[in-house]
């Protein structure tokens, strides 16, 4: 066993982690000088994340990250343990002569460890131990290593597993391939994780596929985390001269930042302390600080550790590949209790991340339906040549400039009789012949005798000739770039194609707070025709399940679309209009549709898969190969048509050449589910993946294929990611009713009446058909109508949820979850705080030990008016409970400081542990204060225990002055669980 680590002093209590040996085997591979992979298990001492809500967590108006914070399906968990345990968690080990990497499966497949062997340092920063905070998507988040973003930041599924094997290449090349469906719109997304022989680059290679049958949004953040300490800086390009705040609210220059930033007046700081406005520095920033390059040309960036002599380069083109960011917490008080709360002895670290598709956040890009996007990315380490000025994968290079130049390089495998060299113009003024190999850098000086302007350039060669390195002078247009403004409100804005537009914006970019529907209604009051307007609000009701009112809108857009051209330069009208059909029951007119969209080379894909499944799933393969036929090798990759071929090939009795097709798919997409399920290899015990399984073959017409998987994942296993158990057997009644099974059908409507629903949290339209298909078969279905009401409030159908909710109720469901939604509704919807107030106490009564039913009881009290001595008589008898809860026991502590009983709120607040969650930070002090001040004592800072610590600088406010949420807000201290809303339109 081999700690593998020099530069870490970690604390004597924080349980150093230890890695293991390579087994035999993979040793000898090492000692032939390849690259090896195995699985074994690690043990790192871990602060497990609580059990997740029982409650599904309604959170779309919930700014994170400067988008929306929406969580639903997801379970959200709001707790995470005081005390440590050892655990093993799975983990694949990467070898090769000169890195050292761990990749962990159940945490979304993220890497953990990133070792340089030639000098003995993480690369990475290394935690050792798992310890959570609040601050991802749904909950638990860890800091350390590469976390990978998508398809919004931070990962749905940071916190859930993904399934993994290992590929090894002939020339001894491996790579650990991660694979999972998101949990919003089930894309899939597949990152390998991969080393070669030396070569002491990581790659990471990523295939992101929309398998489903729209147009989605995504980002690609690679999140990487440095250690860092006064002596840390971050490099960017030489060409980025500003950098941005989140979605471009607030910019400043760099490195020196020449304004106020995040509060910070940097050149006030700088009159006092020379080079305190270096925000590339760590040690200079004070408060929780994010900025993104604006408009970079180059393709690399990193950091480097002055003290240790190391640090790492990250790559990748810049035609993909533009986001380069660093965040903080902050190197003062503040952002080191944030630090303490993720982790035990590693100390502080900064996010230095890559963005692929994306340049800032929130800023999502499109993607097809079929699609598949395919990109590299590289890191590596680099030894003590400084801050890099220019890098390749093969090599990165530091210079410095005056009379006399001096430069540095580093590569990333040996290269002998390589060629280091300084010219001016075409003259050579110094050459070195120099063997190289990673974690040995060679150096090279010249006098160039003067200012020689641009022309001078520093560069290594392989022996062959080959460029490996090249940096010139930078020559950049130093004008301030733009910076982004608050849209207009509709009533404001004069053109249909300026609401349209800014409609679409909020839409693609999610905004937590204002409504695209506003605009896009705005634009049809003045042009009721509108195509652009038409489709959008289409797509939005589609997507809802609002399928006739969908229809009329795609109507309305295709009778001026094709008034004087039937065949318009963008089909995606009828695409859509198929899609619905297809939703409608109406087949054969949905067919016509995607026919129709297979004219514009935009759609042919996409539509040409939905005509082929259509057609194969009723029976008619020749005419689906047909489609198929005339879509291979013309469109882009698609593992769903492959998956496709192989059902139709199959049920024509062509095994053998089936069995080819998938062997030669799985090679290219080794985790693809449906490739697998078909090749009759295993997949994870996922039911939501089965679930996506079952429903491709379904429309593949393999209906028999289709009840396996759904079987399957009603025998799975349930875990954070929700309770699937329902909603599979649901689907299961569907489709044998479909096929005329009907006993069959009511016993798995039966069973799922019946099956636990605790964290059943349905979506998607499948999802809704299924229920509603069950609801017309047993209208007095109260699990249905529980379940359907959750599933329509989170598609923003909520009057339409109340409704099922109230009828579930009335069938004789007892349960604080459809209760406690039931009384969301209420208050929010329809306005009828009484009757919030009673479902609540209804819930409670359901759920007495349920802190977090109580918790949303007494923040409706407050709401209504509720006094806080009656407030805090409702909750001392239950103060154990009450305890339970961060939330709860700062709401608690604030009421018994204004009913005089002081001391039991300090005698809390020094004797508990407190996890703050962002967007809540400062809510702790808050009531420390308070509490001081009511006991007159004297301010003082606050203990440890609480989890936070004063910042001497004002964030920017979330909320104005008159009440408004401001557009760009980045976070908000409450998760909007109550918030008035209008009427939603009629459905």
């Amino acid at each position: 066993m081999s700690a593998e680590r020099s530069d870490v002093d970690a604390a004597p209590d924080a349980g150093l982690l230890i890695l293991p040996d390579a087994p035999a085997d993979e040793a000898a591979a090492l000692a032939r000088g390849e690259a090896v992979a195995w699985r074994e298990p690690l043990t790192i001492r871990t602060y497990e994340a609580g059990e997740p809500s029982a409650y599904p967590m309604y959170l779309d108006r919930r700014v994170y990250q400067g988008s929306s914070g929406t969580v639903y399906p997801l379970p959200f968990t709001e707790s995470v343990a005081d005390e440590p345990t050892m655990r093993d968690w799975d983990a694949v080990h990467l070898e090769n002569e000169f890195v050292r990497l761990v990749v962990l499966p159940e945490l979304g497949g993220r890497i953990h460890v990133g070792y340089d062997k030639t000098t003995g340092h993480d690369f990475f920063y290394r935690n050792n131990v798992i310890k959570p905070a609040l601050v991802g998507l749904a909950g638990p988040w860890i800091s350390g290593g590469v976390e990978f973003n998508w398809p919004q930041h931070h990962r749905p599924a940071t916190f859930l597993p993904v399934d993994t094997t290992i590929e090894r290449d002939p020339d001894g090349t491996v790579t650990v391939w991660c694979h999972d469906h998101e949990p919003f719109a089930r894309m899939s997304a597949q990152h390998g994780v991969r080393l070669r022989p030396g070569s002491s680059v990581v790659e990471l290679a990523v295939r992101l596929h929309n398998r489903t049958d729209e147009r989605q949004t995504f980002l690609w953040w690679a999140n990487v985390a440095a250690r860092v300490h006064d002596d840390y800086q971050s490099f960017f390009p030489e060409d980025v001269r500003y950098v941005a705040d989140h979605a471009r609210r607030a910019l400043t220059a760099f490195p020196e930042a020449d304004r106020p930033y995040y509060g910070v007046d940097y050149p006030a700081l700088a009159a006092e302390r020379p080079g305190a406005d270096r925000i590339d520095w760590y040690r200079n920033i004070p408060v929780p600080t994010s900025y993104m390059i604006v408009d970079s040309e180059q393709d690399f960036f990193g950091g480097y550790d002055h003290a240790a002599g190391a640090g790492f380069v990250h790559w990748a083109e810049r035609r993909v590949s533009p986001g380069k960011k660093q965040w903080t917490w902050g190197n003062a008080p503040f952002g080191h209790a944030w630090d303490a709360q993720l982790t035990d002895g590693d100390g502080p670290y900064v996010e230095l991340m890559a963005g692929v598709y994306t340049d800032n956040q929130p800023d999502f890009s499109w993607i097809l339906p079929g699609e598949t996007k395919v990109f590299t990315q590289y890191w590596y380490p680099i030894p003590a040549i400084g801050p890099v000025h220019q890098a390749t994968p093969d090599a990165a290079v530091h210079v410095e400039r005056g009379a006399r130049l001096a430069a540095a390089f580093a590569t990333t495998r040996r290269q002998m009789r390589a060629v280091a060299r300084v010219r001016v113009g075409d003259r050579v003024v110094a050459e070195h012949t120099v063997d190289v190999a990673p974690g040995a850098p060679v150096r090279i000086d010249a006098d160039l005798g003067g200012d020689h302007g641009h022309d001078v350039a520093v560069e290594l060669l392989s022996h062959a000739g080959r460029v490996l390195v090249r940096w010139t002078p930078t020559v950049v247009d130093d004008a301030e770039p733009w910076v982004a403004e608050e849209p207009p409100l509709p009533e404001q804005i004069e053109s249909v194609e300026e609401l349209y537009l800014t409609g679409l914006h909020l839409s693609q970019y999610r905004h937590p707070t204002r409504s695209p529907t506003a605009y896009w209604t705005a634009a049809l009051e003045r042009d009721a025709g509108d195509v652009r307007t038409n489709l959008a609000l289409a797509d939005r009701d589609y997507r809802s399940g609002r399928y006739g009112r969908a229809l009329e809108r795609v109507e309305r857009a295709l009778a001026r679309l094709t008034r004087r051209n039937a065949n318009p330069v963008d089909a995606e009208a009828f695409h859509l209009k198929g899609l619905i059909l297809r939703r409608l029951g109406r087949t054969v007119d949905a067919e016509q549709a995607f026919g129709k969209a297979g004219w514009d080379g935009t759609w042919a894909a996409a539509a040409g898969f939905a005509l082929a499944q259509s057609l194969a799933g009723r029976g008619r393969d020749r005419a689906a190969l047909r489609v198929l036929d005339s879509l291979d090798g013309v469109v882009g990759h698609d593992t769903r048509r492959i998956a496709l071929r192989t059902v139709i090939l199959r049920r024509q009795g062509a095994h053998a050449q089936a069995d080819e097709l998938l062997r030669a798919a799985l090679d290219v997409d080794p985790l693809d589910a449906v490739l697998r399920v078909l090749a009759g290899r295993p997949i994870a015990h996922d039911a939501g993946l089965r679930i996506d399984v079952a429903l491709d073959l379904r429309r593949a017409g393999a209906v028999d294929e289709a009840l396996a998987e759904l079987a399957e994942a009603a025998a799975s296993p349930v875990h954070a990611g929700g309770n699937h158990l329902p909603i599979a057997l649901y689907l299961a009644a569907a489709i044998l009713d479909e096929v005329g099974r009907a006993a069959e059908a009511a016993e798995a409507r039966a069973r799922a009446q019946a099956a636990d629903a605790t964290r059943a949290f349905p979506s998607g339209l499948d999802a809704l058909d299924a229920l509603e298909a069950a609801l017309h078969a047993e209208p007095d279905d109260a699990r249905a109508h529980a379940l359907i009401g959750m599933l329509l409030y989170a598609h923003g159908r909520r009057r339409r949820a109340a409704a099922h909710w109230d009828r579930a109720a009335e069938l004789g469901l007892v349960d604080a979850v459809l209760l406690r939604n039931a009384a969301l509704a209420a208050t929010n919807v329809a306005h009828d705080d009484a009757r919030a107030w009673s479902l609540y106490a209804r819930a409670v009564s359901a759920a007495p030990a349920d802190a977090r039913v109580r918790y949303e009881q007494d923040q409706l009290a407050a709401r209504l008016g509720h006094g806080s001595a009656e407030r805090l008589a409702r909750l001392r008898p239950v103060e154990a409970l009450v305890l339970t809860r961060d939330d709860f026991t700062i709401e608690y502590i604030g009421l018994l400081v204004a009913e005089g009983d002081a001391e039991s709120a300090f005698r809390i607040l020094v004797s508990r542990a407190f996890h703050p969650w962002e967007g809540g930070e400062g809510r702790v002090i808050a009531a420390w204060d308070a509490t001081l001040a009511a006991l007159g004592m004297p301010p003082a800072d606050p203990p440890a225990s609480l989890g936070e610590a004063r910042s001497d600088y004002v964030a920017p406010a979330a909320r104005r002055e008159d009440g408004v949420t401001d557009y760009f807000a980045t976070s908000l201290p409450e998760l909007l669980l109550f918030a008035r809303e209008t009427d939603e339109p009629e459905e």
